[in-house]
């Protein structure tokens, strides 16, 4: 694609855009003007892509914060310098289609933040995930205190920043860090299928897994109820959505476990 930003590339498959953090000899670390080109990457999708993949040019996904970048700031710098990580991560989880990371090597401190704002994460044998913020004297700023509790619980995100416990791929596939465990190097081809595969769904189906299902969870039974009634009759009105229900019913789609 055109205008390739400094720190990402960018690749359209098909329907598919294929964002690549591209500092290799940094172990892909996020840098400020990484995170404003994913900000503008993920606030500006091509027309016509229906689904993303995120992955780490070189051995690993990413290690976290660019820490030659790390300076003294003041309460409120520090304070606007998180936001600007949320404002980004949350164009990935909040955005306008389903993203999955493609894991490898390193996935610590603002890398794991990062993979824990997709929507779907596959680590190969070879990932490893971490919170070194503890021994480091300092704490999250890129939303896992948010999002990762979510995904593997307050008491285990506790252990991994008091004790730097690294988690190896098969671990965190259990515990709920991804939702696939593949072998060495295989990790993007499988993200791909993924992609690929969540690119066909009805994109209201996709907008409300995305932006309500999250949304649902965090409310009262009762309140989330009603939203799902809503969204269920929106989503069911929709003219794609009577089609692949006509092709049901006349034995013209594939039904649940056929090849």
């Amino acid at each position: 694609m055109s205008d390739i930003p400094t720190c990402l590339q960018l690749q359209r498959d098909g329907d598919v855009l294929i964002v690549t953090l591209n500092r290799p000899a940094k172990r892909n670390a996020l840098s400020d003007a990484a995170i404003l080109e994913l900000e503008h990457t993920f606030s500006q999708l091509p027309s016509g892509i229906r689904a993303a993949v995120i992955h780490g040019q070189g051995e690993h996904f990413c290690a976290g914060l660019d820490l030659s970048e790390l300076r003294e700031r003041d309460a409120e710098a520090g304070l606007m310098h998180s936001r600007l990580w949320h404002r980004a991560f949350d164009h990935i989880q909040f955005g306008a289609v389903p993203v999955i990371a493609a894991l490898k090597g390193a996935v610590v401190g603002g890398g794991l933040e990062l993979a824990a704002a997709a929507h779907i994460r596959v680590a190969d044998a070879s990932t490893f995930f971490a919170l070194p913020e503890g021994m480091r004297g300092i704490f999250v700023g890129g939303g896992a205190a948010a999002r990762l509790p979510r995904l593997i619980g307050v008491a285990r995100m506790t252990d991994m920043m008091m004790t730097g416990r690294v988690i190896d791929a098969t671990e965190g596939e259990r515990i709920g860090l991804a939702q696939y465990a593949v072998g060495a190097g295989k990790s993007l081809d499988k993200a791909l299928e993924i992609a690929h595969q969540v690119a066909k769904n009805a994109p209201m189906t996709n907008y409300a897994l995305i932006h309500v299902l999250p949304r649902i969870a965090d409310a009262s039974p009762e309140q989330g109820l009603m939203m799902e009634a809503l969204v269920a009759a929106i989503a069911q009105s929709t003219g794609e959505a009577k089609a692949r229900l006509e092709q049901f019913l006349n034995k013209q789609a594939k039904k649940v476990g056929e090849a």
